[in-house]
């Protein structure tokens, strides 16, 4: 079974139309490169779609080989190709032999873009890992994943499809829309720092707002805080807490049903743009500014926020990947300077989000960062704050300390007054 899976999406291509819409000319070309290539042809098939709306039909072909298949559909009203290559490897690596028919096929065709995919396939020994890879983007050319034994839950809501999903390192873990958002055994890396920065710093914290945040992790972490008496979580997707209630209350422990919160589903925008209330604390537990959340990471937004905070109070929210992603951190800093004071960046590395991940606190008098170590543990004795698994009193000051490639996408707004 051990063998090699070489996929490759041609757009734009330039090639001869022939070869797009002819099946005799797309067979003859695809034997000639499997010959080349030293792979051995033990049968074909080819299909030549009809016309349809007035654009010529494309060709759907497979060549066996006695190594596995070659496998190719042109379309010709888009320009483009989709084509894999598998070569077992069993009495020989076929490797180059691969490589190098998928290569002769991508030339013909003359493609603007190309995107390859390489998979390996299987071990002569059984399973090369347990359960179902997942592979999430970084940015266009960095991938992390993980792999789960157990698939518990795959549905589309009315926003988003959302996958609960189970791993020994992970235990449940929700994703929306392919991209991992929290999971029982790791979430205290994320919702730890995530809260606890913010609420120490702030000398009463009561009351709080939290938008997104479904799952009900921060709000479990805020909860712990014993000067918190009112909560307000919106959230725009009614399943995502559901299912959370359901299945996640290892990582809400509940709280989502706490008398001191109250839990709306709807347009988290919508609630600060209409509401009269203000708050001590504002978290955006949002999913990325490239999904339906994009709303909420604009200069308008953050205004909004700015006016439902109370006297000396601050928000919270992540800002990306600043390795993998320094545009948007630069950008997304830019706009919360233009609207605040200070912008008190800090980061640390988030296993499940596969990078070091930068957030931020930010406020017009708050500043996270004037705490020393010892009057954040005298804040955590007196609140009475032990069931942490990330932050203490030493971490709180290590959070803020920034490397320099970071600190450069930083404007410079949060110089501790002394």
């Amino acid at each position: 079974m051990q063998g090699l899976h070489l996929t490759a999406d041609l757009y734009q291509c330039n090639g001869d139309l022939s070869i797009f819409v002819d099946e005799l000319a797309l067979a003859a070309l695809c034997r000639t490169q499997t010959e080349l290539s030293g792979l051995t042809i033990v049968g074909e098939k080819w299909v030549t779609f009809p016309e349809y709306q007035g654009e010529p039909g494309g060709v759907t072909g497979t060549i066996l080989l006695a190594e596995s298949h070659l496998a190719i559909h042109t379309w010709p009203e888009r320009s483009g190709v989709t084509l894999d290559v598998y070569v077992c490897n069993f009495s020989e690596d076929n490797s180059v032999k691969a490589r190098q028919l998928l290569e002769g096929i991508v030339t013909a065709f003359r493609p603007t873009q190309v995107q390859r995919n390489t998979l390996l396939r299987g071990d002569e020994h059984g399973p090369v890992g347990s359960g179902e890879l997942l592979l999430e983007s970084l940015n266009e050319y960095s991938v992390y994943g993980f792999r789960f034994p157990k698939r518990l839950l795959s549905k589309q809501t009315a926003f988003q499809h959302l996958e609960l999903l189970e791993s020994p390192d992970l235990g449940v873990a929700l994703r929306l829309d392919g991209c991992m958002m929290t999971a029982e055994n790791e979430e205290f890396f994320y919702h730890e720092s995530m809260v606890h920065p913010m609420t120490i710093s702030h000398p009463n914290p009561r009351k709080a707002l939290i938008i997104g945040g479904g799952d009900g992790g921060a709000l479990e972490e805020l909860l712990k805080h014993p000067t918190i008496d009112q909560v307000t979580l919106v959230d725009l997707d009614g399943e995502v807490i559901e299912i959370s209630r359901e299945h996640l209350r290892s990582i809400n422990k509940g709280s989502l049903d706490d008398p001191r919160v109250q839990v709306l589903v709807g347009d988290g925008a919508e609630f600060v743009r209409t509401t009269s209330e203000t708050f001590d604390l504002v978290f955006l537990d949002l999913t990325d500014p490239e999904t339906p959340a994009g709303p909420l990471y604009t200069v308008e937004f953050f205004q909004a926020c700015q006016r439902v905070l109370a006297e000396g109070g601050a928000m919270a929210l992540h800002l990306g990947a600043p390795f993998y992603e320094p545009d948007q951190v630069r950008a997304l800093s830019s706009k919360l300077a233009e609207v605040f004071e200070h912008v008190s960046a800090f980061g640390l590395h988030i296993p499940l989000y596969g990078a070091y991940w930068a957030l931020a606190i930010v406020s017009d008098q708050l500043q996270p960062k004037a705490l020393t170590a010892d009057e954040v543990e005298q804040r955590l004795h007196t609140r009475d704050l032990r069931d942490l698994q990330y932050y203490n009193a030493e971490v709180h000051g290590a959070l803020f300390a920034l490397p320099n490639y970071y600190r450069n996408l930083v404007p410079v707004t949060d110089v501790v007054m002394m």
